[in-house]
């Protein structure tokens, strides 16, 4: 009998099947697979924080890649799309945060935003 698996093929097609397979679960039960940041983001947005940025800025998208999928939760305003919100907010640079009132411009890191938004849970 042939071995299937001395095709590099072979894995390729497996891997691609796990994923679909992954996917499919994903869409039939309508259940997202919870992220490390889902209940931080949340709380973020339940205090009223806001991050505010761009699309074309990098230090935003490093801010955003910090949250991954955790992300969706995040009250963020894009600056290009909303000058208005960000001008009446005192925006002048990406990304910021205003978090309790108080504005916090560049980029945060988590255990910072946590500090900031006195945040209790596990980070």
């Amino acid at each position: 009998m042939k071995n299937i698996f001395k095709n590099p093929w072979t894995y390729f097609i497996v891997v691609l099947i796990l994923i679909a397979g992954f996917y499919g679960y994903k869409s039939i039960t309508g259940k997202a697979v919870q992220s490390q940041y889902d209940e931080f983001s949340k709380y973020m947005t339940e205090q009223g924080a806001v991050m505010y940025g761009t699309e074309w800025c990098p230090h935003c998208k490093n801010q955003k890649k910090l949250f991954g999928n955790s992300f969706q939760y995040i009250n963020y305003t894009d600056c290009d799309k909303n000058q208005k919100a960000c001008s009446e907010a005192g925006i002048s640079g990406y990304p910021t945060w205003k978090i309790n009132n108080q504005t916090y411009p560049g980029g945060q890191s988590i255990e910072r935003l946590a500090q900031l938004s006195r945040y209790n849970g596990t980070i």
